[in-house]
């Protein structure tokens, strides 16, 4: 099938990006998005035209490092997978499809439809982890962890890092993200001692870089590739109103 592409190409994060169409033929029902990409860039590569640059690393819907809006979607229209996972059996023959970025203001475009997603990475760095001293390593069953805290913090834990659920809310939001972050820690037992400081070091950071902030549009859920609740959102506001009241 033949496609047309509207594609967003930007300089640099100080330059006026603008879209571009491009033709995708022969296309195979059967290539991933990033693939289809990949062709077009070969023939663009041929006729002398620099090549669209564009995030991706596993190709296997693990990292989400592929993050490109599609037709206004993140991630693209099928519900729960990343970029690498949506293949162009998908679409029609004579589709025009639209290729942008993540938008926000915490995510600068480096290049094309890659954007510095760095200040999740910091978000992360301000407390997402535990530093409590375990000593030697216990018996796997010395520690009870309740069955439903487990499975919540493995719900948490999915979370990929891939910023859709930013790139899909109307105020740029990262709450979906830091909460699960929050909660996969603040559910189990060796995340408690801490729990204070990482919320509001968390979510002090996560103000800091610029996200806007959540007023219940749950586009950050129906966006996320993973599926992430935004009943984490209500762990980590209550997680905050807690840590208002005990000392650090």
């Amino acid at each position: 099938m033949n496609l047309i592409l509207h594609v967003w190409r930007q300089k640099g994060p100080n330059d006026k990006g603008r879209l571009e169409q491009y033709e995708a033929k022969d296309v195979s029902p059967d290539m991933s998005f990033l693939e289809m990409l990949d062709e077009v860039n070969e023939d663009l590569i041929a006729k002398g035209v620099e090549p669209i640059e564009f995030d991706h690393d596993c190709r296997e819907g693990i990292c989400g490092t592929c993050s490109q809006v599609i037709n206004g979607i993140p991630h693209g229209p099928e519900r729960e997978i990343t970029t690498c996972q949506l293949h162009m059996r998908r679409f029609q023959d004579g589709d025009q499809i639209y290729i942008e970025p993540w938008r926000s203001r915490a995510f600068p475009i480096i290049k094309d439809l890659m954007v510095d997603r760095n200040s999740l990475d910091r978000i992360i760095q301000s407390y997402g982890y535990t530093s409590t001293h375990t000593g030697g390593v216990a018996d796997g069953n010395a520690l009870l962890v309740p069955k439903p805290a487990a499975d919540m913090a493995m719900d948490a834990a999915a979370c990929i890092s891939c910023g859709a659920c930013v790139a899909a809310c109307p105020n740029a939001s990262a709450m979906l993200f830091t909460s699960a972050k929050v909660s996969q820690m603040a559910v189990l037992p060796q995340g408690v001692a801490e729990a204070v400081r990482r919320v509001k070091a968390m979510v002090g950071q996560m103000d800091s870089e610029g996200f806007g902030n959540c007023t219940n549009h749950y586009e950050c859920e129906a966006a996320c590739p993973k599926g992430i609740r935004t009943t984490f959102i209500s762990r980590m506001n209550r997680e905050l109103m807690k840590s208002m009241v005990k000392a650090d």
